[in-house]
């Protein structure tokens, strides 16, 4: 019964950009601490916003709260190189949290997304000038940024991605959301 009325979230997801969505067990999803220094040592975002580290869990702490759930749906995005990729993955994001807003108001109170890359929200973040985030209600972090190996995650879930050479190359997004 779960699945079938987890299918109209997944519905909803694919209306607003996905391109998959496929229902998985939290035990499927890899973390590990390397991750977190391919944003420290490799993104100018590190130290930048409430989204990105430190401010985020550590791959531990990530963990953690992912051994307390039962399912999670892993969201594939295809992105393809065009001028406005961007505005396309930031109006995906923002569908994903209202779904997460929706999943929480049925019931699913525990119900939480991991976005994909910084936080797109603001101009310039409010970490830089000491204020806190102005948009807490939306912001959400990265599976990366909160220690998930997104290749093997994706990989685990039968789910094809490679690194990119190119930045003008279809990228792979996925997101992550938590629900219980």
């Amino acid at each position: 019964m779960a699945g079938k009325v987890l299918k109209v979230y997944c519905d909803r997801m694919r209306e607003a950009g996905a391109t998959a969505v496929k229902i998985v067990h939290p035990s499927s999803v890899v973390t590990a601490p390397w991750v977190r220094m391919k944003c420290q040592f490799g993104c100018g975002g590190y130290d930048y916003g409430h989204c990105c580290p430190p401010c985020t869990p550590t791959a531990e702490e990530t963990r953690e709260v992912l051994d307390s759930y039962g399912r999670a749906m892993l969201i594939h995005i295809v992105s393809p190189a065009t001028p406005d990729r961007e505005k396309r993955l930031q109006k995906c994001f923002r569908s994903l949290v209202r779904v997460e807003e929706d999943l929480f108001k049925d019931g699913y109170y525990r119900a939480f997304v991991f976005l994909a890359g910084p936080c797109g929200i603001c101009r310039q973040c409010g970490k830089i000038t000491g204020d806190p985030c102005r948009h807490g209600d939306r912001a959400r972090p990265s599976m990366e940024a909160c220690g998930i190996d997104v290749f093997q995650t994706a990989r685990n879930n039968g789910f094809v991605i490679e690194t990119l050479h190119r930045e003008n190359e279809t990228r792979n997004t996925f997101c992550l959301m938590l629900v219980d």
